[in-house]
């Protein structure tokens, strides 16, 4: 009876630990890397594909400086991962390669646009969750987080300066 007694509190006691917000906090850190590192991945590709299919030279150029900028993010995301003994991530999500194709079928003006605004939609979430996690924790991904917020900020004023203006 003692010991099951005994088993029965040990697995109360690890059940305790294993929910507690800090055994789940460990996980947000590394979820946040994982998602960082895919956003990295494709917006690396969609930059690639806007400096191919972009039909005004803002849009081209605005390519450019996603591939340059979330390349430069991802060599820092995957430090701070190896960092957190993370395996990282080799290539973006399923939602954003499908969403990748659905800009790769679009050309000329279609594409600028929803580009443009998909890049506008995507820096204001991005930015929401970086902000969170550059303040929770002491952790390699929130200072990763602090790192990168500039950079996601001007991709969010540049996106939101092609969306103003006019296409040509």
């Amino acid at each position: 009876m003692k010991t099951r007694v005994g088993i029965i509190t040990a697995a109360a006691f690890a059940a305790a630990i294993l929910c507690s917000p800090l055994a789940l906090s460990a996980t947000k850190p590394a979820a946040f890397m994982q998602k960082a590192i895919e956003g990295n991945l494709a917006e690396i590709k969609v930059g690639q594909l806007a400096q191919q299919k972009g039909a005004t030279e803002g849009v081209r150029h605005f390519g450019a400086v996603l591939e340059q900028d979330h390349s430069k993010a991802n060599q820092q995301a995957m430090t701070a991962a190896s960092s957190m003994g993370l395996t990282p991530p080799s290539e973006p999500s399923a939602k954003e390669q499908a969403a990748y194709q659905q800009l790769a079928a679009l050309s000329g003006s279609q594409f600028d646009e929803a580009f443009v605004k998909a890049m506008v939609k995507d820096h204001k979430k991005d930015i929401a969750e970086f902000r969170k996690e550059a303040k929770t924790s002491n952790s390699p991904a929130s200072s990763y987080a602090q790192q990168v917020l500039p950079d996601l900020q001007k991709h969010l004023q540049l996106a939101e300066a092609l969306e103003r203006r006019p296409s040509g």
